[in-house]
């Protein structure tokens, strides 16, 4: 494929004044971001008159079920394929397999974003995909509707855990603040989102917290979750949402790792820093990445040869 030609949000807007029949697609083991700016893209396209669907992605947990089913489609036959909040195709849900090579504007914020598409949108200083794609709609319509504010203000909202991770900035107050105002119920999603836990939700809180390892003088703070401490706590994917933050709250850790057993012998590797060391940097030694303060990388091996991978791998960048 030829070198992606790279816009803006007011070039982005144009490109889409311009055509119809999009169909949107969503990372695999989808968060808030990518499907908050999944879904309010969507609405908004077809409050300009458009034809959209975003394909429908069996990893959605229920959470966010109830914000995605208006705008889901498994059979739609689409002009124009967009991607949100995804930086490689390796990241495709496996019903996505078809449109690899196929996506023709990526809409995106982090740094590894490897230029898949014939058009890319990217912003690596926003701290969520939802800010970008806020900016897009603005250009795109002049307004924005409850509807969609109530999609991008969830978008922002996990990606900045609440407003409270360093990826936060004035922007994202400002773009937060403007979504209220459109009428996004903004506390009554916090609630749900980050106050409201199930009783599994705790259980595996305990399990993580009675599993953490400490190295490097407790700099580094690692822990390996099983499928046997999943079923323990008796957890679901909604229960296991954003665990990669629980021991990065600790006193005096500059590194957490999260090593997650996911089915077929797998490994699912997340991790956390502040300033001090690059995250993106340290899963791109083993073929992630991600941002400069939280990255992952999956890996095709067990979770204790995948905890002594990354902790080597955190060695190399962090002298």
């Amino acid at each position: 494929m030829d070198k992606t030609k790279m816009m803006n949000t007011a070039e982005a807007a144009k490109w889409l004044i311009e055509r119809n029949n999009f169909l949107i697609i969503t990372h695999m083991r989808p968060d808030g971001d990518t499907l908050g700016s999944a879904a309010g893209l969507c609405s908004a396209l077809r409050e300009a008159g458009k034809t959209a669907h975003v394909l429908y992605n069996n990893q959605t947990t229920k959470r966010y079920a109830p914000y995605m089913h208006n705008y889901w489609s498994e059979d739609f036959s689409p002009d124009f394929v967009i991607s949100t909040d995804i930086a490689t195709e390796a990241l495709f849900p496996s019903n996505a397999g078809m449109y690899k090579g196929r996506v023709d504007l990526a809409i995106d914020h982090h740094p590894s974003n490897s230029e898949f598409a014939k058009h890319t949108l990217l912003d690596a200083s926003c701290a969520s995909c939802g800010e970008l794609v806020y900016e897009l709609v603005i250009d795109l319509s002049g307004k924005i509707s409850a509807e969609t504010a109530k999609l991008l203000f969830i978008a922002l909202t996990t990606d900045t855990g609440c407003f409270r991770y360093g990826n936060t900035t004035a922007d994202t107050h400002r773009i937060a603040s403007l979504l209220i105002k459109a009428g996004a119920p903004g506390a009554e999603i916090n609630k749900k989102l980050f106050r409201t836990k199930t009783r599994s939700r705790v259980m595996i809180e305990s399990e993580i917290l009675n599993a953490i390892e400490f190295s490097r003088d407790s700099q580094i703070a690692t822990v390996v979750v099983t499928g046997e401490m999943i079923e323990r706590a008796g957890a679901d994917e909604d229960d296991l949402e954003d665990i990669a933050a629980i021991h990065g709250q600790i006193e005096g850790v500059v590194v957490s790792i999260t090593v997650r057993e996911v089915e077929g012998g797998i490994s699912k590797i997340s991790v956390r820093t502040n300033k001090l060391v690059d995250a993106g940097a340290i899963c791109a030694e083993l073929g992630g990445g991600g941002h400069a303060m939280a990255a992952g990388v999956t890996l095709d091996c067990n979770v204790w040869e995948a905890k002594e991978k990354i902790l080597a791998a955190v060695d190399e960048i962090w002298k």
